[in-house]
């Protein structure tokens, strides 16, 4: 009895409670019902507060932030609700992580949509449309890939090639000890002699270089009496020591060695060795007179980050550079190697194909280009790092199937060249001529995402290093300026050079009317697009430069579906764009929208239209009603 009156009493405050939220919500709900997002956001939030983690009210919020395309806030309303498994919501909040630039994670949402709704028309364009794993794989195959012959059952990794000898790290000397995470002997530098006809003879251990502790990755000057190699702390008796447990802890440190009469002479570690942290993967750049490494020291961004060191004319070694952003993740970045001004390296932290992939960036007049993936079959499904490569030959380490041992050195072959360039932008006043510096320049994928933004210089300079055959969207923009978007195919421009003229923000105002490009609607929607908002943002820029000025905002469908319900469209496309001009700080006064359905259609549908000549009836149109 006891139990049955608690259930009661559960019972009757969930009734209550409900009846309470109904009456809570009326306002909100209201304003939500008139398309007025703004307001029915401010009143969500302050019901929020007082209902934390309710899933109507903050279903309500995102759906609100979502319709004038405030992806920001509406990524992190939806957040809060993703995993009820409401599949529309997985939707709309894997489209706001994308907007956002959270491409990982609005995959991971795509497909958990596809999963929930299979037979969904957008579910199956996701599963047939490119993502950035197909884009990899869609840009072919670069290179042929080889297993190499003497790669043992052991670890066998990291490749250097050096007066006709292919230098590599292997575990494979099974009088070793046996390192207990991997369960294989400690990893000793071996190197293989490679014969005129390119087979290579039987692995010699370096006996000279190799102690008892791990040996990783070498690399040798130009003349060959330097290298450098990495080797456990322990060799230096330094180590970190746990206090609760006593285990000792060592680090990774480089060390540079040199060579008499042909006899390595001296060791010695490299100055920015530390007991607390590693280094590890040194190359040289003997071209540049660089020494470039992995490292987890602190300052870095993430796990382990690439830096480089100068080399000055003494052999002595400068404060390590940190590569920065366009180079390093939160993740792991490791495994350097460069060639023509072109570094590579293995990453988890990029968008790949496994664990570790292989990337390339290229210095273009000191500066790094974005990074990009290697592609098949250098990169698969496993881990595959330590890439090195000399003309058109090369090597690269993997686990992945199909392999020897846990490790193997494959060779590459290059069939394709990885190509960048300086792509340059001058923006100018088209009624001047003049250079327009502060020009927020943009690269964006076909979906308007923006991969890269820069800001023009005093002569209205903006450069992007880009792959040679890229397709973008460039986006231009300047206050009081016409922004534009512009289709790029860079294959097509020579030299990589975009003048780019953009009119003062007047040249849209033409007798009694605002001339935007057309604003179009997705059949049977009224959410704001991103290309609808590009549209708006320049009316937005218009009426804050004419702070008088009051617009009357005409919304038109096409004539497909019965009159009545496309007039009701249109006055919803008509809400939703003033709600997303008042949202840019315009004052609601000065702004109306009215619906005005199928009639006065752009173009004459009566004896049948295609879907493009229907999406120029579903427009918008601006009228001046008082400047």
């Amino acid at each position: 009895m006891k139990k049955f009156i608690l259930l009661l009493f559960i019972a009757g405050t969930s009734i209550s409670t409900l009846e309470a939220q109904i009456n809570k919500t009326k306002k909100a709900d209201k304003l939500f019902d008139k398309l007025e997002f703004i307001k029915a956001s401010e009143e969500y939030l302050k019901l929020i507060k007082e209902i934390p983690g309710d899933y109507y009210i903050t279903k309500r919020l995102a759906e609100s932030y979502y319709n004038i395309f405030d992806t920001q806030n509406a990524e992190k309303w939806y957040n809060k609700i993703v995993d009820k498994g409401e599949s529309e919501i997985m939707y709309r909040y894997a489209q706001m992580l994308k907007a956002n630039g959270k491409y990982a994670e609005s995959n991971l949402w795509m497909n958990n949509f596809s999963e929930k709704k299979p037979y969904d028309s957008r579910a199956i364009a996701f599963r047939n449309s490119p993502n950035y794993i197909d884009k990899i794989i869609e840009k072919g195959k670069k290179f042929n890939i080889q297993n190499l012959a003497i790669n043992s059952e052991f670890s066998d990794f990291g490749s250097t090639l050096y007066d006709n000898r292919l230098y590599f790290v292997s575990a494979r000397n099974e009088d070793r000890k046996s390192y207990s995470w991997t369960n294989e002997p400690f990893l000793d530098i071996y190197s293989s002699f490679v014969n005129e006809k390119g087979s290579f003879l039987e692995p010699e251990m370096l006996k000279e270089l190799n102690s008892k502790y791990h040996e990783g990755i070498i690399t040798f000057s130009d003349d060959g009496k330097t290298a450098y190699f990495t080797r456990e702390s322990y060799f230096e008796k330094e180590f970190q020591k746990n206090e609760f447990n006593k285990i000792k802890y060592s680090q990774l440190y480089i060390f540079k060695a040199t060579k008499l009469n042909d006899k390595w002479i001296s060791f010695e570690t490299l100055p920015f060795n530390d007991k607390n942290y590693s280094n590890k993967n040194p190359v040289l750049d003997n071209k540049a007179g660089y020494l470039y490494f992995s490292s987890n020291m602190p300052g870095g961004l993430g796990l382990y980050d690439i830096y480089r060191s100068k080399i000055g004319e003494d052999g002595t070694l400068g404060e390590p550079e940190n590569l920065g952003q366009k180079i390093n993740t939160e993740g792991q970045e490791a495994f350097p190697s460069i060639e023509d001004n072109i570094l590579y390296f293995s990453s988890d932290g990029h968008l790949g194909l496994g664990g570790l992939d292989v990337f390339y960036s290229k210095n273009i007049d000191g500066k790094w280009s974005n990074a990009r993936n290697v592609g098949i079959p250098v990169n698969s499904g496993a881990d595959d790092f330590s890439f090195f490569i000399n003309g058109d030959n090369g090597f690269v380490s993997s686990n992945r199937a199909g392999g020897i041992g846990n490790d193997d050195v494959y060779a590459i072959k290059k069939i394709k060249p990885l190509c960048d360039i300086l792509f340059e932008v001058i923006v100018k006043d088209a009624k001047t001529d003049q250079a327009l510096n502060s020009a927020l320049t943009s690269v964006s994928d076909e979906t308007g995402i923006i991969n890269n933004s820069k800001t023009t210089s005093s002569d209205g300079l903006a450069e992007f290093i880009l792959e040679c055959e890229d397709e973008f969207k460039l986006v231009v923009a300047k206050e009081e300026y016409d922004s534009k978007i512009i289709d790029i195919k860079l294959s097509d421009i020579d030299p990589p050079i975009l003048e780019v003229l953009l009119d003062p923000i007047e040249k849209l105002i033409i007798d009694d009317k605002i001339e935007l490009n057309p604003i179009y609607f997705e059949f049977d929607k009224f959410n704001i697009t991103y290309d609808a908002a590009f549209e708006l943002d320049k009316l937005v820029e218009i009426m804050k430069k004419y702070p008088e000025m009051i617009i009357r905002a005409e919304s038109h469908t096409d004539s497909r579906g019965p009159a009545s319900y496309n007039k009701l469209l249109s006055e919803r496309r008509a809400k939703s764009t003033v709600q997303y001009v008042i949202s840019k700080g315009i004052d609601e006064n000065r702004i109306s929208g009215f619906g005005i359905g199928e009639e006065n259609p752009e173009i004459d549908c009566s004896s049948g239209c295609s879907n493009d000549q229907h999406a120029k009836n579903r427009r918008s149109e601006f009228i001046i009603v008082s400047k």
